[in-house]
C-alpha cells in the first residue's frame, strides 16, 4: 500500500469515528410490557426509577393526557438525563414529533425569545390531515411512448394497466410521460397513480413477474396484482407539524420557506386562525392534533422572561410535552438577583413532575463503558476495561468515554488488535482530567496572565 492510500484509509477511519454520536448505542427505554425497567437494554444502563418514571412518561405522551405539564430531569452531570430523553425519543418513534433544543439557541436566534420558543413548542406539535383522493392503482400490462420522428414536438404514449378484476388503458400526456420515465416504470411493475396531483408511484415489480429473475437483485420489490376497481377513493394521511402550517400561511413562497429556514417572525393573528382551523377540523374529522415533545437542554440557561413564557404557554390546548433538565442544584434564576432549585422558578417548577437521576456505581460505568466499546468498534480486553471503570470512577464517565477512541487509535499504532492496560495508560497521560487540569492551575497559578491568587479551593466532588 502506498503513502497516499494510507491516508485516504486514514481519513476514512476517523470520519467514521466521528458519525458515531454520543447517544448512538441508545435505542429505547429498555423497559418491559408493565414498565418495569430491565438492567440492561436498548442500549440503558442502571437508573432504574428514573426509567420507570420515564415509562410512566411516555404512556402520557402516547394517550395525549400530559398537555399543559411538563417534566424535568434533575441530576448531576454525566447521569444520563439526555440519554433518558433520547430513549423516550427512540420508543415515540417517527410518528410522534420530539424536538430537541438547547436553551441558550434561544439567546442565538435572530428574532424575539418567545417566538424562538413559540416555534420550538409548535415544531412538537404533529397534525394528521386526512383527505380522500382518487387513485388508479394496477399492474402495467403495456406501456408505448411514440416519439415524434423530427425529434422535437410533445410526446405521446398509452398506457394499459390491469387488476384482478378489470383492465383498462389510458392516454397520456407529456407531463405524465415525464413522470414515468423518472420513476422508470416498465410492464410488470405494479403503480398507483393520484388523479388530483397525477403523481405516479412505483410499488413494486408484479409477483406474476418472479419468474423473469434467475438471481432477484437486491432492489427489487415485489407486490401483489391490486384485487378490485382500478380507480378507487383512498384515504391519504398528510404528517406535518403546526409550525409549518404557520410556515406556509405566513410566507407568499409558502412551503419553501421552510427549506431554506428563512421563516422569521410570525404574526399572532396568522396562529390564532390556524388553531382556530385545526379545532374545526379535529371537530369534523379532517385532521388529527398529536401532541409531542419538546426536550430543553441545561434549561437554567433560560432568563426569567422565558421562564414567565413557558409558564402560559403550557396551559394551551395545543401545547407539547415540555421535557426539560438541568444539572444545578441552588442557583441564581438568569436575569434575576433570586435563587432557586435547580435555576428555575418555584411557580414553573410546581407544574414539573421532577424525576431525579443519582450516579452510576462501578458496575454500572463498566457496563456502559462496554456497550460504548462494542457502538465503537473497538476490541478491548478485560484488564483494560477494569482500569478504564476505575478511571471513570476517580475523574468521570465522561471524561472514560473520551479515552475508548484515542486508546483505539494507539493500540493500532502498534499493530495490536486489541485495547490493552498499557493503552489507556498512554492516552490516560496524554489527556487531562478536570481535576488534575485544575490541580495543575494552582500549582502554577502565579506564571498565567491576568491570574488572582486565591487560597480558595475549588469544590470539584
Amino acid at each position: 500500500m502506498n503513502g497516499e492510500d494510507d491516508i485516504i484509509l486514514k481519513a476514512n477511519e476517523v470520519l467514521q469515528v466521528e458519525r458515531i454520536g454520543s447517544h448512538s448505542h441508545i435505542s429505547g427505554l429498555g423497559l418491559n410490557d408493565d414498565l418495569s425497567p430491565k438492567l440492561v437494554s436498548d442500549g440503558m444502563v442502571g437508573q432504574l426509577s428514573s426509567r420507570k418514571a420515564m415509562g410512566v412518561v411516555l404512556k402520557l405522551v402516547q394517550a395525549g393526557q400530559i398537555a399543559g405539564r411538563g417534566v424535568l430531569l434533575a441530576g448531576q452531570p454525566g447521569t444520563g438525563k439526555t440519554a433518558l430523553a433520547m430513549g423516550l425519543a427512540q420508543t415515540l418513534g417517527e410518528d410522534v414529533p420530539f424536538v430537541s433544543i438547547a436553551a441558550s439557541e434561544i439567546f442565538s436566534l435572530e428574532m424575539s425569545k418567545t417566538e424562538a420558543l413559540t416555534q420550538a413548542l409548535r415544531r412538537a406539535i404533529g397534525v394528521r390531515i386526512k383527505e380522500e383522493t382518487e387513485v388508479v392503482s394496477g399492474e402495467v400490462v403495456e406501456l408505448t411512448i411514440d416519439r415524434p420522428d423530427t425529434g422535437t414536438g410533445q410526446k405521446q404514449g398509452k398506457l394499459i394497466i390491469k387488476t384482478t378484476h378489470m383492465e383498462t388503458m389510458y392516454e397520456l400526456g407529456p407531463k405524465m410521460i415525464e413522470s414515468i420515465i423518472k420513476e422508470q416504470i416498465l410492464s410488470g411493475d405494479v403503480i398507483s397513480i393520484d388523479k388530483a396531483t397525477g403523481k405516479i408511484s412505483k410499488l413494486g415489480r408484479s409477483t406474476s413477474r418472479r419468474g423473469d429473475y434467475k438471481v432477484v437483485p437486491p432492489n427489487i420489490h415485489f407486490e401483489e396484482c391490486p384485487r378490485g376497481e382500478i380507480q378507487q377513493r383512498k384515504e391519504v394521511v398528510h404528517n406535518v407539524t403546526l409550525h409549518e402550517v404557520d410556515v406556509i400561511n405566513s410566507r407568499a413562497q409558502g412551503f419553501l420557506v421552510i427549506f431554506t429556514g428563512d421563516t422569521g417572525e410570525i404574526k399572532t393573528e396568522i396562529r390564532e386562525q390556524i388553531n382556530t382551523t385545526m379545532g374545526q377540523w379535529k371537530e369534523e374529522g379532517k385532521a388529527e392534533i398529536v401532541p409531542g415533545v419538546l426536550f430543553i437542554d441545561e434549561v437554567h440557561m433560560l432568563d426569567i422572561e422565558c421562564f414567565s413564557f413557558l409558564n402560559s404557554a403550557m396551559e394551551s390546548d395545543l401545547s407539547p410535552i415540555v421535557i426539560m433538565a438541568s444539572n444545578r442544584g441552588f442557583s441564581t434564576i438568569r436575569g434575576t438577583q433570586h435563587k432557586a432549585p435547580h435555576g428555575i422558578p418555584i411557580d414553573l417548577l410546581d407544574r414539573l413532575l421532577i424525576i431525579p437521576t443519582s450516579p452510576y456505581t462501578q458496575e454500572e460505568c463498566k457496563e456502559i463503558l462496554s456497550i460504548r466499546c462494542s457502538e465503537e468498534d473497538v476490541n478491548m480486553n478485560s484488564e483494560a476495561l477494569d482500569l478504564l471503570t476505575t478511571i471513570s470512577v476517580e475523574t468521570s464517565l465522561r471524561y472514560a468515554l473520551h479515552l475508548i477512541s484515542g486508546a483505539d487509535l494507539v493500540a493500532r499504532r502498534r499493530g495490536g488488535d486489541e485495547v490493552i492496560p498499557d493503552d489507556i495508560s498512554k492516552v490516560y497521560n496524554l489527556f487531562a482530567d478536570v481535576k488534575r487540569s485544575t490541580q495543575y492551575l494552582k500549582d502554577y497559578q502565579s506564571e498565567f496572565l491576568y491570574n488572582k491568587n486565591t487560597d480558595d479551593a475549588m469544590d470539584l466532588s
